[in-house]
């Protein structure tokens, strides 16, 4: 059987008439899409969601609050408000996002985490955490990560290593943020112990958080995401390319509110505000990254 099936072919897969599958694309119930006038259907996408409409006798299943957890995003924080999909943002940091989704206290979460092993994205660490869960991550966007700086860069840094010299103050993040997880990566691979850094006390708690202690002179430098120096006027180093994923449980792929807002993400509108934040690269936005 093929990877993307015809309505007439999906029909037959599903053990559904043409003219019942057809009503449930239309209103968005099924994973489909239009072109040229025919409507097509993912067959793995299809079987995810045959899977995820079947119901255990006496089980009963606890539907977690319409919550985006996880990771900080400044496009993501803008197309959840501008979609109207429903979903509140909870902003605890890429690790206190999957404990949130294993807990059942989220709908989905939002992640940038590397596996230092693998340099794969993610995946691992949604396994470790959720061994057996049916979860699926579908990419949102590919983001840079460096070092957010004073204009000029007066201290000329250029690497993660840098921010260890002495005297310089540097705005860090959460332990629990995908941020911080990916700079204590690349200063163990520079040989650079995290108490070598001169951070400042109390850490950021979101990206734009980052950006402003270094506009507002309260920082030397900082370790964020391209967009939130743009967005201040700030000098900004790339470091690293990284993986921002959506992960949630299959059945919640399918969700009215994850499917209006990947929706609005597909959007024009949406593509001009990636372009103008700067820092995104949105082409692969919707792609299932990785099912377990």
């Amino acid at each position: 059987m093929p990877d993307v099936l015809t309505l007439r072919e999906a029909a037959a897969f599903l053990r559904l008439s043409e003219r019942a599958l057809y009503d449930l694309a239309r209103r968005r119930r099924v994973p489909s899409v239009q072109l040229g006038g025919k409507w097509l259907f993912p067959r793995d996408l299809l079987a995810q969601w045959l899977s995820a409409q079947a119901e255990w006798p006496g089980v009963l299943v606890r539907e977690p609050p319409p919550i985006l957890a996880g990771s900080h995003d400044p496009l993501l924080d803008w197309a959840v408000r501008q979609s109207g999909c429903g979903l509140a943002l909870r902003s605890v940091g890429s690790l206190g996002g999957i404990a949130a989704l294993a807990a059942g206290e989220a709908m989905a979460t939002a992640m940038h985490l590397p596996d230092p092993d693998t340099g794969a994205w993610n995946e691992p660490a949604v396994r470790e955490a959720m061994p057996g869960r049916g979860v699926v991550g579908i990419t949102w966007a590919w983001r840079e990560q460096g070092l957010i700086l004073p204009p000029g860069n007066p201290l000329s840094l250029a690497t993660a290593a840098d921010l260890a010299r002495p005297g310089t103050r540097v705005m860090g993040r959460q332990n629990r943020a995908g941020s911080h997880v990916l700079l204590t990566h690349l200063l163990t691979e520079a040989g650079v112990r995290l108490d070598q850094v001169g951070f400042l006390p109390d850490p950021a708690l979101a990206e734009d958080e980052v950006a402003a202690a270094v506009a507002e002179g309260r920082a030397d430098a900082g370790f964020g995401i391209r967009a939130e120096a743009s967005a201040r006027g700030l000098e900004f180093v790339p470091l690293v390319r990284e993986r921002f994923d959506l992960v949630m449980a299959h059945r919640h792929f399918f969700a009215p509110s994850i499917q209006t807002l990947l929706g609005f993400a597909r959007g024009q509108s949406f593509a001009v505000r990636a372009a103008r934040m700067g820092g995104y690269a949105v082409e692969e936005l919707g792609r299932v990254a990785f099912s377990l």
